[in-house]
């Protein structure tokens, strides 16, 4: 997949494209060292660094590491496997964020690029490239060339879970890292305008984040739908749009709960 011998899980500094850590990158290993490092970091890059090596929830790590070490998708066999938490990936300096669910055992968590290596991702990176996000049309692999102009998409929970599914206490200390994301963009000089979540779990997540930032979240608690926006207000008098879209899933794309019209459509408002 890249080309050169790496080990698996990969470690950090060991020259895998687009690796934002290093071997002195600090290492959270509970909750209170995530809200810690997180509240530190100066820089989405540090965000990223930091939160690519993050032990901090045991089960994600034990789930993460035995697909990256033994239970890997057999026409993937041969690859060295990422194995780690994927940070965001796109324009550093971008006003517009996507909010997915969480990386896929054989797709971020092989490829170490956020939703890379799985049908998800094709779909999200075709659209990306047809309303002029993306560089190009596909996305396979770590170094394929692949950039994002004005936009970065992030995880709410940055290691690939069990079934596809985080428990609340891993999506609360995942929350950290997305807190500090949003806060870091918003006051950034190009601003934070907007946030898509795809899928219930990304719009809560966001939410939660808005909230737990300070910023002013309708009440009652905005239902997440298919073309949902809402407008979460800032401290300093400004708002960010946060607009719904059902998750790119293989199970929504293939049953036409989502199709590329509807995905395309809902990127050109953001």
């Amino acid at each position: 997949m890249t080309g050169q011998p790496f080990d698996s899980p990969v470690p950090p500094g060991t020259g895998w494209p687009g690796d934002p850590a290093t071997r002195g990158t600090p290492v959270a290993l509970t909750a209170v060292d995530v809200a810690r490092l997180a509240a530190d970091a100066a820089t989405v890059h540090e965000v990223d660094a930091m939160s690519s090596v993050c032990r901090a929830c045991p089960r994600l790590v034990a789930w993460r590491e035995s697909v990256a070490t033994g239970n890997r998708r057999a026409s993937f066999a041969h690859q060295p496997y990422w194995g780690r938490p994927g940070p965001s990936f796109g324009d550093p300096t971008a006003s517009r964020l996507i909010v997915g669910l969480a990386p896929a055992a054989n797709g971020t968590n092989r490829t170490g690029r956020m939703f890379t290596g799985d049908r998800s991702g094709d779909w999200l990176y075709a659209a990306l490239h047809r309303t002029g996000y993306a560089s190009q049309p596909t996305s396979v692999a770590a170094g394929d060339g692949m950039t994002l102009t004005g936009v970065r998409v992030v995880a709410s929970v940055r290691c690939a879970p069990p079934e596809n599914r985080p428990t609340p206490a891993e999506l609360a200390t995942c929350g950290h890292w997305l807190d500090r994301d949003l806060a870091l963009t918003a006051a950034s000089p190009a601003g934070l305008e907007s946030i898509l979540a795809l899928g219930g779990v990304g719009w809560n997540a966001a939410l939660a984040a808005a909230r737990r930032l300070g910023w002013a979240v309708p009440r009652p608690k905005p239902m997440f739908g298919h073309g949902a926006e809402e407008h979460l207000g800032l401290p300093d008098g400004g708002a960010v749009r946060l607009l719904g879209c059902y998750h790119v899933s293989p199970h929504n794309t293939s049953t036409r709960r989502l199709t590329e019209q509807m995905l395309d459509a809902t990127l050109r408002r953001l």
